[in-house]
């Protein structure tokens, strides 16, 4: 089986001020099995959003190849697989959320009978049944969150890119999105996403890139990574573990 992803030796440089380059990522290379939940990692101006843009087409590395699920992203054909939501999901705020998922499913070919059906299943998935025929401009920012999340979802993507998904979004918008990326996991989907919220990582993410100025300073399963503590033995005292948050700010100084 392909990987959903494989970057390898990616370079992407962009103009600096006074006629040099600034280089956004310096060769990352990694790969991501199908199937898995992959949290990608860093501080701002990393560079994950940067790859998530080779990914998706958006932009070209200067260097380097990138691939999904074995097919060059410069091609077309290797996003017809995925679903994105950017940090900040922006679109047409004259519409419905009914509205903007029937316009996204068209643009994946799907029939009126068929969005039907897709739109109420994501609508309820994300919590919106309610509020389905609001025009966007009316909605929260955590009610765009979720509305640009359903979006994504819209074609049942294999591979989930999804970028600071539980930005704006309160505790309970924040449990509902753990739960449908597990939900994903169990059918077999790929998602890599981007996050500052550490803990939620913890909870749902197999794997972890930690990225610091465009280069990949740890990979890896999450036992791999961050120190279990031990229990009190003879007498002597239990020794804490290490927190994701820990490792991260120990990786990333």
């Amino acid at each position: 089986m392909s990987n959903a992803i494989d970057i390898q030796d990616l370079v992407v440089e962009f103009p600096g001020a006074r006629g040099g380059a600034v280089r956004a990522l310096q060769g990352l290379s990694l790969s991501v099995a199908q199937g898995q939940v992959y949290g990608f990692l860093g501080p701002n101006g990393a560079g994950k959003t940067t790859t998530m843009h080779v990914l998706l087409g958006f932009i070209e590395a200067t260097a380097g190849v990138a691939r999904l699920f074995d097919e060059d992203v410069r091609q077309a054909i290797a996003r017809r697989r995925i679903g994105y939501l950017p940090e900040h999901p922006d679109t047409y705020r004259f519409l419905t959320g009914r509205e903007l998922l029937f316009m996204a499913g068209r643009l994946f070919g799907l029939s009126r009978a068929v969005l039907n059906a897709r739109s109420a299943e994501l609508l309820a998935l994300v919590g919106l049944e309610t509020a389905a025929d609001r025009r966007l401009a009316t909605y929260s920012r955590g009610m765009l969150q979720r509305i640009g999340l359903a979006q994504a979802l819209v074609n049942d993507p294999d591979l989930v890119i999804l970028d600071e998904p539980t930005s704006g979004l309160d505790p309970l918008g924040r449990i509902r999105i753990r739960e449908i990326i597990a939900a994903l996991r169990e059918r077999g989907k790929t998602v890599f996403f981007s996050s500052h919220e550490l803990s939620e990582v913890e909870r749902v993410c197999d794997r972890v890139g930690i990225l610091a100025t465009g280069c990949l300073v740890a990979e890896g399963r999450m036992a791999e990574l961050v120190k279990a503590g031990e229990p009190a033995v003879a007498g002597e005292p239990a020794i804490a573990g290490e927190s994701l948050e820990q490792y991260f700010i120990r990786m990333v100084s």
